[in-house]
């Protein structure tokens, strides 16, 4: 029988295939057909700080306003159509989510100040979740900050998060790093027991009809695997965190390539949310039909293949495969 068994943030998981965080997550019947089509783990949709600040000004209103009517309220504080979770629900949901599924579940958290980056934190670890994983979302847009900065809040989110919790705790990376090499050691080094590649910058659209932005952002394409699997391969061996691939994974051989170089597991947004949560079932299937007819027994016999650690040259790896992709002469895809 084929072994699809993998590790990943010191859980063993049944499978590489992971649900990233997404708003399909946000259902429990959801989290259940993910469990039952083969998902290895989930990744619950990511909770920010912004809903949760919202939700206690109003609490703190409420109690500086005994009299005050849900009316007097909502003109406040209008409701946010995309804040659907508050804390209350969010933890109740992990709650729920562990009970229903025997598969990790793993939270995703958002925040902006480091005493809340802790708080919440710990209440997640609380309500049961296996594991973290900091969604740090930072586009620096003053020109004082520096890349060292800017580098060094992320090492103190994470520092303050695992100061305060046991759970193993993943950082979702920016690509846009002055050498994301470092920053992944230094992350290594500070406790990180994941690092997952790499958090997309969503990049909204403007109508110049109307000067709105316009908050529609398109599905991942196979093509925006290719930066995952360039850094993956390259830092494969010579951390200890495990690795996790995220954007363009569609199919078993995108998972097949991700292992190759390194990656402990892939994770799968705009495949699902194009194809279905029950698209599970036909990326299982096929990534067995891969290793079969390929003469592969278990995952793991892929693990880190094709990576920089195991090139006979290391220090030519990086040089030798630009040069060969620029000079091959074929089309660019």
């Amino acid at each position: 029988m084929m072994d699809l068994t993998t590790r990943y943030l010191n859980l063993t998981l049944r499978s590489p295939l992971v649900v990233s965080a997404l708003p399909l997550s946000e259902r429990l019947d959801h989290i259940k057909q993910m469990e039952d089509a083969g998902a290895g783990a989930v990744v619950l949709f990511s909770l920010f700080e912004e809903q949760l600040r919202s939700e206690q000004q109003l609490r703190t209103y409420y109690k500086s306003n005994p009299t005050a009517t849900p009316e007097d309220a909502l003109a406040l504080f209008p409701p946010q159509p995309h804040f659907h979770f508050a804390l209350d629900d969010y933890l109740a949901h992990v709650r729920r989510a562990k009970e229903a599924v025997s598969i990790p579940i793993i939270a995703s958290l958002n925040c902006r100040s480091l005493g809340s980056w802790t708080a919440f934190a710990r209440e997640i670890e609380a309500a049961g979740a296996d594991a973290l994983e900091l969604n740090i979302y930072f586009i620096p847009t003053n020109m004082d900050t520096t890349s060292e900065q800017v580098e060094d809040l992320y090492l103190r989110i994470l520092k303050v998060v695992k100061d305060v919790v046991h759970i193993p705790v993943a950082v979702k990376l920016s690509p846009y790093l002055t050498n994301v090499a470092n920053m992944a050691r230094r992350l290594n080094q500070a406790g990180a027991s994941g690092l997952v590649l790499f958090n997309r910058f969503y990049q909204p659209d403007l109508d110049p009809k109307t000067l709105r932005v316009q908050p529609e952002i398109p599905l991942g394409t196979p093509q925006d695997s290719r930066l995952p699997l360039h850094w993956i391969a390259i830092l494969y061996g010579y951390i200890k965190a495990d690795l996790a691939a995220t954007g363009g994974i569609y199919t078993a051989e995108d998972v097949v390539k991700m292992m190759m170089a390194g990656a402990r597991v892939t994770m799968l947004a705009s495949a699902l949310l194009k194809n279905g949560i029950d698209y599970l079932n036909t990326l299982d299937q096929s990534l067995r039909d891969w290793l079969d007819q390929n003469d592969y027994t278990s995952l793991s016999q892929l693990q880190g293949i094709v990576s920089r650690f195991h090139s006979q040259d290391p220090s030519a790896f990086e040089r030798s495969e630009y040069i060969r992709a620029i000079t091959s002469g074929g089309p660019v895809r």
